[in-house]
């Protein structure tokens, strides 16, 4: 049988997505429900790294970070260079992710406090429930951290299946503390609280692979594999910390990835084993750069966690579809996690709602060569009083309207020479386009508390000005002022 890629990328461009759809029997509208018993669409998987830094899988370059499994699935797909995430920090990145919007559009722009019940908008038609109403099986394994409220359960968000905690973080191992923080932070099936035994990684990754071996076949299925790793607290095996040795610069997060890494492996192997791997496109990102204090490494870039420097967004990132698109290769273009929505989705044309219009781009065509250059040409970000917007090679970084800088990320991706005052016209322009999507936005439905938004300037202002900086948590900002007072 001749791809299905190529067919559907020949159809597609030639003869209009109606053709394609009728020669391969994918499902075009939301009633279309029900087995497929000649699978023509791919199951789908999303692996999701938590504060994972840039630089810090063997595909992206390390030495010291041992991800054997990722590297092979790596070769087996793209590398993407330039890829980023829609938030520096972990839940408007997973909420831009599973809607394919950005996040500001429903407010959900600020790292989640508790009990916000307007987060995650409900309206918001997620990758989940597109999916699910075109025949697949939908499950998520892992951190949610979308909200602990009713409506924003994943199984009432287009998930058949939940195993996983609902909170941003929770220790890796059985706790007790964890039970004392309440329902949000405890492992859970569906809605029932769950024991498990061992580490969690590996029960996520255990968990997984039994729902693999359980699909019959008849339907594809959308699988959300979000891992904590390497997210704090540092948690790891003892005998896996020991594998790099006392002489390890950072053994813990090693450890951490390391397991994360095997958890991935039995998954693929699973696939493989069902004789399905050929036939699921995997994505594999995560959720924002490396956070201060994991360990994680951003490589070359400036930033880390929590800002809209380089090291705060961008993300490792690749695609495969082993036999579809190409193996071992490497990608530059300016690309998004709001791509993966619109490329799973992609067969069936679909835009999103009319009032809900996707914000990414389909990735396929550009892997095959029938697009060139960019995926997009603009990229935007904001957080409270942090926004950004990248234009082809040119970075532009506004602080409460009145701190900015710009950089060519081409010539400095260290985002060390600010090229403002030689390039006002091209400043100004750039401004005024992110202004004018903050203009589409809704107001946060919510903000960061003020101390954190406190050392958030404080970080910005330093990086602006190259300066180091040793403000990276509210207590770092009290022991400052304690210290100028002597």
């Amino acid at each position: 049988m001749i791809k299905l890629l190529r067919l559907y990328s020949f159809y597609k461009f030639s003869l209009g997505i109606a053709l394609t759809l009728s020669l391969f029997g994918c499902r075009s509208d939301k009633s279309s429900l029900g087995s497929m018993q000649e699978q023509s669409v791919p199951n789908v998987i999303i692996i999701l790294a938590d504060d994972a830094g840039y630089s810090d899988f063997g595909f992206m370059g390390s030495e010291d970070i041992l991800s054997p499994n990722l590297d092979a699935l790596a070769n087996d797909g793209v590398v993407f260079t330039d890829a980023h995430v829609t938030a520096s920090v972990c839940s408007p990145s997973r909420a831009g992710l599973l809607t394919g919007r950005y996040q500001q559009r429903f407010g959900h722009e600020c790292n989640l406090e508790p009990n916000q019940g307007g987060a995650f908008d409900h309206s918001e038609i997620t990758i989940a429930e597109f999916l699910k109403s075109q025949g697949y099986e939908t499950s998520i394994f892992g951190k949610w951290h979308l909200g602990e409220q009713e409506h924003q359960h994943p199984l009432n968000n287009g998930f058949d299946y939940f195993w996983g905690f609902l909170a941003g973080s929770r220790s890796y191992f059985p706790s007790d503390g964890s039970k004392k923080l309440g329902a949000n932070h405890m492992t859970q099936e569906n809605k029932t609280p769950v024991e498990f035994e061992g580490y969690l990684t590996d029960v996520i990754g255990d968990m997984a692979v039994k729902k693999i071996n359980a699909n019959d076949g008849k339907n594809p299925f959308f699988m959300y594999l979000s891992f904590n790793a390497p997210h704090t607290p540092m948690h790891a095996k003892g005998e896996v910390v020991a594998k790099f040795g006392e002489e390890h610069a950072r053994p813990i997060y090693a450890a951490m990835v390391w397991s994360m890494d095997e958890a991935v492996g039995k998954v693929i192997a699973a696939l493989k084993e069902k004789g399905e791997y050929e036939n699921t496109l995997i994505f594999f990102l995560s959720d924002n750069g490396g956070a201060h204090n994991n360990g994680s490494s951003v490589g070359p870039l400036k930033g880390w966690k929590g800002n809209q420097f380089e090291g705060g967004t961008r993300v490792p990132f690749t695609v495969t579809w082993k036999g579809t698109i190409p193996s071992g290769g490497q990608f530059d273009g300016l690309t998004s996690s709001l791509d993966i929505y619109k490329t799973a989705t992609s067969f069936w044309n679909y835009s999103g709602s009319p009032d809900k219009e996707l914000d990414g781009a389909d990735l396929i065509p550009y892997l095959h060569g029938l697009k060139k250059g960019n995926p997009h040409k603009e990229l935007f970000w904001r957080k409270d009083e942090m926004a950004t917007i990248r234009v082809n090679d040119y970075k532009y970084i506004l602080l409460k309207d009145s701190l900015s800088v710009l950089y060519n990320l081409n010539e400095d991706l260290a985002e060390v020479i600010d090229i403002s005052a030689s390039n006002l016209d091209l400043a100004s322009s750039m401004k005024s386009d992110l202004l004018s999507w903050e203009q589409q936005l809704k107001n946060p439905l919510w903000v960061e508390p003020a101390a954190w938004n406190q050392v958030t300037t404080r970080i910005y202002e330093d990086l602006m000005q190259n300066k180091p900086n040793n403000i990276k948590e509210p207590h770092d900002m009290k022991a400052s002022l304690l210290r100028s007072k002597r």
